[in-house]
């Protein structure tokens, strides 16, 4: 076990409410991936649990995290709330010093862990009930689950001030803002992007789940505007969107340049950020988007619908578009100048490091867990002027 510092007691932590790690769904897995490891590579014990159907029940380790895996209903409305009250339930034997719920959906499972003593951190992401996945019932468990997220568990997280602004406003309720993270590399392989028909710099890149609010028909009727040689790689998929991606493929039929690559994590994915000449981020619900900030942190010309929560991510590293016809007039002229998509991988980089570092991400979740078990951290305190930048900044983008 790696030496903790002279003030910094060892905490044995869960977190619960993602499909598992390693990720190979979406950002609340690879969070999960990132922070689960951190906190271990610091002498922590961190267990995960995961859903059956996406990690082997035969996997009891990863990087030194231990997992845990339990069945669930694979179902839209079902998955992802049974799996988490299975595991709150099998985690009260275990008594954890901390507990990390991810997805407000999994708020009312809080008081399961706390009645037992463990406290409860909940990261409720972004603003669920907007997706329109989500039918009646499903919109009105989010906006319920929503107002438990701020009275049911001992803290709130929420990973954009836009988030952290909407809970104040609507439900008084004050959260700890921990923003995501990203990692900061740029590193050419031809070999690994050739699988997909692809040439480095030589393919716009988009990266999201193929589900209708984030638009992925929107950037694919962009492009198909646009008069060019490169491709157009979308990546991602989803369980439950059958219709709507047979309805992309559909659009995109006719058109060679665009390629649908499915899911594609770890090194493979790494090597499709790094390695593409632009990317396009499009999603119109949710706070900080994991896809977006590994793309500037991959040193990607950004691309951006305009949302409070992309602006605030991108600042001034990123092109705004307001709908696809400014999106394709706005993708033709980055394809042209590759001088001004130099200048805006470099201030993406920047931003990156400057407010969305992994490692600071990680000091501020342990100093959480710290102070929700009582125990005394000797790590770097959270960065206040760089934190107040952020939200300055924030605030200019939004005028």
């Amino acid at each position: 076990m790696p030496q903790l510092g002279s003030h910094l007691r060892f905490m044995r932590i869960v977190i619960l409410g993602t499909r598992g790690i390693p990720a190979s769904y979406g950002g609340f897995e690879t969070f999960a991936e990132h922070l689960s490891t951190r906190l271990v590579a610091r002498g922590h014990e961190v267990t995960v649990y995961g859903r059956a159907h996406y990690i082997s029940p035969r996997q009891l380790e990863y990087h030194g995290v231990r997992l845990k895996v339990l069945p669930t209903i694979r179902h839209k409305y079902f998955d992802t709330v049974v799996h988490s009250f299975l595991s709150a339930i099998h985690a009260v034997s275990s008594r954890f010093d901390a507990a990390l719920i991810c997805n407000a959906a999994n708020a009312p499972f809080a008081p399961i862990l706390r009645l037992t003593g463990t406290p409860v951190a909940i990261n409720v992401d972004g603003l669920e009930h907007k997706r329109k996945k989500w039918g009646w019932l499903g919109k009105r468990y989010y906006l319920a689950a929503e107002r438990l997220a701020t009275i049911l568990p001992n803290v709130m997280v929420t990973d954009a001030q836009v988030i952290q602004d909407y809970y104040l406003a609507r439900y008084n309720a004050r959260s700890e803002m921990i923003a995501y993270g990203s990692e900061v590399e740029r590193r050419p392989d031809r070999a690994a992007v050739r699988r997909w028909r692809a040439e480095p710099n030589r393919y716009v890149l988009y990266v999201s789940r193929l589900e209708p609010e984030n638009n992925a028909h929107l950037v694919i009727e962009a492009f198909k505007k646009v008069r060019t040689a490169y491709r157009l790689l979308i990546v991602g998929d989803a369980p439950y969107a059958r219709d709507y991606i047979n309805d992309l493929k559909a659009r995109a039929r006719g058109d060679k340049r665009i390629v649908f690559t499915g899911f594609v994590f770890g090194q493979d994915y790494r090597a499709l950020q790094q390695n593409a000449y632009c990317y396009v981020h499009a999603t119109e619900v949710g706070g900080t988007h994991p896809a977006l900030l590994e793309a500037m942190g991959y040193g990607n010309c950004v691309l951006t619908l305009a949302t409070p929560e992309n602006i605030e991510a991108v600042g001034d590293a990123g092109i705004p578009y307001t709908d696809e016809l400014d999106l394709a007039e706005k993708l033709q002229r980055v394809l042209r100048d590759g001088s001004l998509v130099q200048s805006y991988r470099n201030r993406a980089q920047i931003r990156v490091q400057r407010y969305y570092d992994w490692d600071r991400v990680v000091d501020q979740y342990e100093k959480l867990f710290a102070e929700m078990t009582g125990k005394v951290a000797d790590i770097r305190p959270v960065n206040t002027e760089v934190m107040a930048e952020l939200t300055n900044s924030v605030a200019v983008s939004q005028k």
